[in-house]
């Protein structure tokens, strides 16, 4: 991969990282501050509800920032754009589309494959 493209997926990259560690601050400011008594059980219920959906979603967000993290160190090491599988190149719409993939799209589509046959 040419230094131009290496250059725009690591700060498409660092944009994103920066994106969701500000949400994730958000998060833990929002929740720490919020200390609502609700004499109605269902108001209750439907705080804790958009908790729990806010700390899923969170959840979510902290696995892709290990990965972005871990693209992050493929661009420093010369690895990133290229399938841990197969060595091949990864092709730029697919990274485009995901820049943390590891893997081609042939070899996603067979490792999907298997695990549907497996039922994984």
């Amino acid at each position: 991969m040419d230094k131009e493209n290496l250059e725009f997926f690591k700060k498409l990259l660092n944009e994103r990282l920066d994106e969701l560690l500000h949400h994730a601050d958000d998060t833990v400011v929002g929740m720490a501050g919020s200390r609502d008594h609700f004499p109605d059980p269902t108001d209750r219920a439907s705080l804790e509800a958009d908790r729990n959906f806010m700390l899923r979603i969170r959840d979510r967000e902290s696995k892709l920032i290990k990965k972005i993290k871990k693209a992050l160190q493929r661009i420093e090491n010369g690895t990133f754009g290229i399938c841990e599988t197969c060595g091949e190149d990864v092709n730029i719409q697919r990274l485009k589309a995901r820049p943390v993939t590891t893997q081609c799209i042939d070899c996603k589509t067979k490792e999907e494959a298997l695990e549907k046959a497996l039922g994984l």
